[in-house]
């Protein structure tokens, strides 16, 4: 049976979906020799899912600094805490490697973000939203695509917490080591879906989601 994807999703129907969680290994990494040992670990891994947070601003005209970039591969994330580290000459090997490829939504955000803290040239991204195009999806947020291709919700409670905290608490590491993760199921699944032709997509209004065409792939 193809899978049924949407050209864009119906975001009132996430909330009713059941919750998806990273469930390996979370690192904090707070100083540079961990940072070392973290980015030599996962230069040593096939692929990785990228993500950053910044702590939020309620005060127009205040832009905080990136204050974590979460790395992640099928099992394990670190949690580099920009704030505590800056960008150290490992995290900027990390970010400039041409070998394994570093899954990502909205990189261009992010990386501009990280060159406000230090320059750098960057290696080898994918960004997740050009892939989903060329199956016909319109969607950009993480939730709404992981959502439609898993039938799974991203909680995203904890965007808006302070991700220069002294302590980032269990449901601040858990959020960002999903965004991260979940960056890598996408994309394997957007291979997958590409490569075989196992889907259907539904063609959607703007405004409510009423099927308007059904175009089969493959």
């Amino acid at each position: 049976m193809k899978k049924l994807l949407y050209s864009k999703y119906d975001k009132s129907l996430i909330k009713d979906l059941p919750r998806v969680l990273f469930e390996g290994r979370i690192i904090v990494v707070v100083s540079q020799d961990e940072a070392q040992r973290a980015v030599d670990y996962l230069l040593s891994q096939p692929i990785l899912g990228v993500d950053t947070e910044t702590r939020p601003s309620f005060k127009k005209g205040v832009i905080h600094k990136v204050a974590l970039l979460q790395v992640s591969s099928y099992d394990t994330c670190f949690l580099f805490r920009l704030n505590y580290t800056g960008m150290t000459a490992d995290i900027i090997r990390l970010l400039e490697d041409t070998t394994v490829p570093k899954i990502g939504l909205s990189l261009h955000d992010d990386l501009m973000m990280l060159h406000k803290i230090a320059g750098f040239t960057p290696g080898n991204f994918i960004e997740l939203q050009h892939c989903v195009r060329e199956l016909g999806i319109e969607d950009l947020s993480l939730q709404k695509l992981y959502a439609n291709f898993f039938g799974q919700k991203i909680s995203k409670t904890q965007r808006l917490t302070n991700w220069e905290a002294d302590v980032l608490n269990d449901r601040q590491k858990l959020y960002a080591a999903t965004d991260a993760w979940t960056c890598i199921k996408l994309y394997e699944e957007l291979q997958r879906l590409k490569q075989t032709g196992e889907y259907e997509l539904i063609k959607t209004d703007n405004n409510d989601n009423v099927q308007t065409d059904i175009s089969k792939a493959g």
